[in-house]
C-alpha cells in the first residue's frame, strides 16, 4: 500500500479555454492564460491498495460513484499504465471553495490528483509531464500545475500541449475578488460545454482572434499593464460567453446578480477605480484589481444585491506534495 497527498490551487483564466480539437485528450482549440488563486485549494490523497476490488472516490466527505468516479478512474488508469501497476486506488479529495460554480474546482482537483497519483505510483514526472497528465483529466488542470501566471500552449498534439509559468506569483500584485452569486452546482458542466462550442456560429470568429489576444494578455502581464489587461480580459470573457449563449443548446450561466456586478465594475472603472471583470463557466464574477484597491473593491461588491459571499486570492504557487495525509472521520 502506497500513499501520497498533494495540494493545488484553482486558476482564473484571463484568456479562456473553450472548445477542444481533440476531446479525449483535452487538446484545446486555442491556447489560454491564467492566474493561480492562492488560499483556495484542493487537497487530494491517493492510496494504491492491493485489497481494493475497484477505485474509490470520496469528495468533500461523500462517497462518489457514476461519472465523477469514472473520470477519476480514467486518470488513475493512465498512471497505472505508466507505472506498470495493477492496484486500484482510494482517492480522498477536499476543497475549501464551492465546487462546480465557475471557480475551476476540476482544475485544482485534477492537478492535485495527478501529482498525488503519480507519486503514490512511484513515478517521478517533471512539470511539463505532470501538466500533460493533468490535462487529460480536465483541460484547465494543466494550468494549475505550474506557479503564478501560466500559459497553456495549444500545441500540435499530446506531447506539445502543456502549461508553463510566464511569471512567478510575486511578479504582479494582483488580487482576484470573487463575487459568489450562486454556490449551486451548475447544471451543465464545462466538459459538456466544450463539446457544444463548435455549434455556435461565433466560435470560429473567437478562435480567429485568439492568437492576438494571447499576445496582448502576455504583454500586459509582463509589463504589469492593468489597462491593457482590462481590455483583453473583458473582451475574451465576453467572447466566450457569447459562444456559450449561441451554442445549441445555449448555455446561459449568467444570473441577474452576475450582470449587476459586471455593470458595477464598468461604472467604477469609469469613475477612476482600476478594476475589471472576468467570468468562467458559471455565474460567479472574478473582479481583478491591485492589492491597494482590494478593501475598496470588496466593500463595494458586498453592497451589491445578490452577492452571497466574497473570496479573495492573490497569485498562487504550483501544485505541491504535502507531508500530512488527509484525515478521515
Amino acid at each position: 500500500m502506497t500513499t501520497a497527498t498533494a495540494q493545488s490551487h484553482p486558476n482564473i483564466a484571463f484568456i479562456k479555454y473553450w472548445g477542444d480539437r481533440e476531446p479525449l485528450l483535452h487538446l484545446p482549440a486555442s491556447g489560454s492564460i491564467s492566474m493561480n488563486l492562492d488560499g483556495l485549494y484542493s487537497r487530494t490523497q491517493v492510496t494504491f491498495d492491493p485489497t481494493l476490488a475497484a477505485d474509490q472516490l470520496t469528495l468533500d466527505g461523500k462517497k462518489m460513484s457514476g461519472a465523477p468516479l469514472v473520470r477519476v478512474s480514467k486518470l488513475l488508469e493512465r498512471v497505472r499504465q505508466m507505472a506498470g501497476l495493477r492496484q486500484f486506488a482510494a482517492v480522498t479529495s477536499n476543497n475549501n471553495f464551492p465546487m462546480g460554480a465557475g471557480i475551476a474546482s476540476s482544475a485544482s482537483a485534477f492537478a492535485a490528483l495527478s501529482l498525488a497519483a503519480a507519486t503514490a505510483a512511484g513515478i517521478t514526472l517533471n512539470e511539463q509531464e505532470l501538466s500533460r497528465l493533468a490535462r487529460t483529466g480536465s483541460g484547465s488542470a494543466c494550468r494549475s500545475v505550474p506557479a503564478g501566471f501560466v500559459e497553456w500552449q495549444a500545441g500540435d498534439g499530446d506531447a506539445s500541449s502543456y502549461a508553463f509559468s510566464i511569471a512567478p506569483p510575486d511578479y504582479w500584485d494582483l488580487v482576484d475578488c470573487i463575487a459568489i452569486v450562486s454556490q449551486v452546482h451548475k447544471p451543465t458542466g464545462s466538459s459538456e460545454g466544450h463539446a457544444l462550442a463548435d455549434s455556435s456560429p461565433l466560435q470560429a470568429a473567437r478562435l480567429e482572434g485568439a492568437t492576438r489576444r494571447l499576445e496582448l494578455c502576455r504583454k500586459a502581464i509582463l509589463e504589469r499593464d492593468f489597462a491593457g489587461l482590462t481590455d483583453v480580459v473583458e473582451l475574451d470573457c465576453n467572447l466566450m460567453h457569447a459562444v456559450m449563449m449561441t451554442s445549441a443548446p445555449p448555455l446561459l450561466y449568467w444570473q441577474p446578480a452576475t450582470l449587476a456586478v459586471m455593470h458595477a465594475v464598468v461604472d467604477w472603472r469609469q469613475d477612476g477605480l482600476p478594476v475589471c471583470y472576468t467570468i468562467d463557466a458559471g455565474p460567479n464574477v472574478h473582479v481583478l484589481c491591485s492589492s491597494q484597491h482590494r478593501a475598496q473593491v470588496t466593500a463595494r461588491l458586498a453592497q451589491i444585491p445578490g452577492v452571497e459571499r466574497l473570496l479573495t486570492a492573490r497569485p498562487g504557487g504550483a501544485a505541491r506534495l504535502l507531508e500530512s495525509p488527509i484525515s478521515t472521520p
